[in-house]
C-alpha cells in the first residue's frame, strides 16, 4: 500500500500535472470503484483542480465549490499520467481524468479491487475521512509519545494504526523500528524513555529521507514505480538478507497476508522472534536465537 513517502510524491506530481486545470470528464470503467452518490461523480466534470492534499493514506483533488474528490489507492492501487484521452489498460483500468492536456490513469492489480473513490462537497463532509492520527512529520516528542501511549499494542501495530499515525504502513514502520532499534513486538506499555525519544527521532528521519529520496528520483516526471520494495531499505522485504548494520540475516514474522522484517540481533538482542506459521510447524526445533538458526 502507498505510504506517505509515495503519497506525498504523487502529490508532487500532480500539484505539477492538474492544478489550474480544467478536468474535462471521467472515464469509469469499474463500477465498485465510486462508494459514494451525493454528489454525483458528474459534479467534478467541468471544473477546475484548485489544489492536493493528503489525509494519511488518501490522495485529495480540490477542485472548486468546495467538491473533492478522496482517493484510496488501498493496496494496489496506482495512478499514472498518460496523454490525452488514452486507453485504460486491460483488466487492470479503473478509470480515467481527462484533462485537455493528458489523462490520469487509475489503474489496481490483482483480482481484489479494494481502491476507492468518493466525491464529498465541504470541509465538514471532507473531515469524515480523517481517520485522527497525528502527522509524523512535524510531530512534536509529547504528541507523539501521547498517541504512541494511547493503548497498549505492539509497536507494529502502534505504528500502522491510522488512528495514531497518519500514513505509516507495513514497509516503513519495519524501516523506522530498525532505525530505532526495538522490537516490532515491544509493547507500547513496557517503553521507557530512551525507546520513545528513539521512536520519535527515527519516525521523522525515516520518513522525511524517503520523500526526499523518492522526490529526487521522480524529478519533473511522474511516479511510475510506485512499491513497497525498495533496494536501499534496510529490513523491509529483505528476508533472508545481511542486514545493512551489523550483517545477520535479516528475520521476519508472517501473518495473513503481510509479514514483518527485522534484524535480531539490532532489535531484539539476539532474540529470534516466533513466525506464527513456522513455530507451529516446528515447535520445539524453533530456534530461539541467532546461535541456535
Amino acid at each position: 500500500m502507498p505510504e506517505l513517502p509515495d503519497c506525498s510524491v504523487y502529490k508532487d506530481a500532480l500539484e505539477r500535472h492538474v492544478v489550474a486545470h480544467r478536468l474535462r470528464s471521467v472515464r469509469m470503467k469499474s463500477p465498485f470503484l465510486l462508494r459514494s452518490v451525493a454528489p454525483p461523480l458528474s459534479a467534478v466534470e467541468g471544473e477546475t483542480v484548485t489544489g492536493v492534499r493528503l489525509i494519511g493514506k488518501r490522495i485529495v483533488l480540490a477542485f472548486e465549490k468546495e467538491l473533492f474528490l478522496v482517493l484510496h489507492l488501498m493496496i494496489a492501487g496506482r495512478l499514472r499520467w498518460r496523454d490525452a484521452s488514452a486507453p485504460l489498460p486491460g483488466r487492470i483500468g479503473l478509470a480515467a481524468f481527462d484533462f485537455e492536456h493528458g489523462s490520469l490513469l487509475l489503474t489496481e492489480a490483482g483480482t481484489k479491487k479494494r481502491a476507492s473513490l468518493h466525491v464529498v462537497r465541504g470541509e465538514e463532509a471532507l473531515a469524515e475521512h480523517d481517520r485522527g492520527g497525528i502527522s509524523v512529520l512535524d510531530a512534536r516528542l509529547a504528541d507523539f509519545e501521547a498517541a504512541l501511549l494511547s493503548g497498549n499494542h505492539t509497536l507494529k501495530r502502534a505504528l500502522c494504526d491510522p488512528r495514531r499515525f497518519s500514513g505509516i504502513g507495513n514497509a516503513y514502520s519495519d524501516e523506522i523500528l530498525h532505525d530505532a532499534r526495538v522490537s516490532p513486538l515491544q509493547r507500547t506499555s513496557r517503553l521507557d524513555r530512551d525507546e520513545i525519544r528513539r521512536l520519535h527521532r527515527s519516525t521523522k528521519r525515516v520518513m522525511k529521507l524517503w520523500i526526499e529520496r523518492l522526490l529526487k528520483d521522480v524529478g519533473d516526471g511522474f511516479p511510475e514505480k510506485v512499491t513497497a520494495f525498495r533496494d536501499e531499505m534496510a529490513v523491509h522485504g529483505k528476508h533472508g538478507r545481511p542486514c545493512p548494520v551489523c550483517a545477520v540475516p535479516v528475520q521476519r514474522i508472517v501473518y495473513a497476508d503481510n509479514e514483518t522484517n527485522y534484524c535480531a540481533r539490532c532489535q531484539t538482542g539476539g532474540r529470534v522472534l516466533k513466525d506464527r506459521a513456522l513455530s507451529r510447524l516446528l515447535k520445539d526445533d524453533w530456534p530461539r536465537s541467532l546461535d541456535e538458526l
